[in-house]
């Protein structure tokens, strides 16, 4: 997908976004390459919508014109059945972040495992790999486990409050990635010799605040990665520095979906580091 005519108009679908940074990292990044971008979010709370909605908005975002959409909660896998044609990780995956509109056609992709995986090489670099929790089967889960089994993981736990949806997940990974992934009936159960949690549930979100486990399941040992962005530092992130626990906030996750999001809406080459340091300038700017 390319940009034409120095003009694009791409936007956001999901429920409580009004507080998302996305409109800001990618106009600002399309600013630097003399693109006029216009991001515009499209908040189902707002109007009382729901998921059932997507397809009146999938077509109205077709005959207006738009390039692309971000797909987040709790979108990621309703939208799936309404799309012409997913891509390889997207179809793995099993969740779509991205849609991509060309030539009217809608096709979904996943920047959510390679931007989770991104923040994490910079975050927790050293981070032991040997048995991981993922607390939460969802849309950003189910992405981000392709991401840690491809980093080297030997063993990931998954934890969901469905444990079905958790069960399939997980006989889903070990075709591809033999008895590495196990689905467990509670967090206390997984975390035992555990060396690292990943947090990819709506719990601890603005709109959604406390923690999605007792604190007192935590150890120092424990390196402990969110996907939660607003706020970024969640009563998870506070219980777990409070032990001093290795940990990774929600924002680079999102700086790393997003790079790959606007590449695939303009076809030009973001630069990483440029959007993460306007990202932390957002956050600063939104505390004082």
């Amino acid at each position: 997908m390319s940009a034409a005519g120095n003009k694009l108009l791409v936007g956001l679908i999901g429920a409580g976004i009004q507080r998302s940074l996305s409109p800001a990292m990618h106009e600002e990044e399309a600013r630097h390459h003399g693109l006029r971008l216009h991001y515009q979010l499209i908040d189902l709370d707002l109007n009382g919508a729901t998921p059932e909605h997507l397809q009146p908005l999938l077509a109205a975002a077709r005959v207006m014109g738009f390039a692309g959409l971000n797909i987040t909660y709790p979108c990621k896998q309703a939208v799936i059945p309404l799309l012409d044609e997913l891509s390889p990780q997207a179809q793995a995956m099993g969740a779509v972040n991205t849609v991509v509109i060309d030539g009217g056609r809608l096709v979904g992709h996943n920047t959510d495992g390679s931007g989770w995986a991104w923040g994490f090489q910079r975050a927790l670099p050293d981070a032991d790999l040997g048995c991981v929790v993922l607390l939460g089967a969802g849309g950003a889960g189910s992405a981000i486990v392709d991401a840690v089994l491809g980093l080297g993981a030997a063993q990931l736990r998954l934890v969901d409050t469905d444990p079905a949806r958790a069960q399939v997940l997980a006989d889903e990974l070990n075709r591809r990635f033999p008895f590495r992934v196990s689905a467990q009936g509670d967090a206390d159960q997984a975390l035992q010799g555990a060396t690292g949690l990943i947090h990819a549930t709506p719990t601890g979100m603005a709109k959604l605040p406390g923690l999605p486990l007792a604190a007192e399941l935590l150890r120092p040992s424990l390196w402990v990665s969110e996907v939660v962005y607003v706020p970024i530092e969640t009563e998870l992130l506070k219980a777990a520095r409070a032990l001093g626990c290795p940990t990774m906030d929600g924002g680079t996750m999102a700086v790393g979906q997003a790079v790959g999001a606007f590449e695939l809406f303009t076809g030009l080459k973001a630069d990483a580091v440029r959007m993460e340091q306007h990202f932390r300038q957002l956050l600063e700017h939104r505390r004082t």
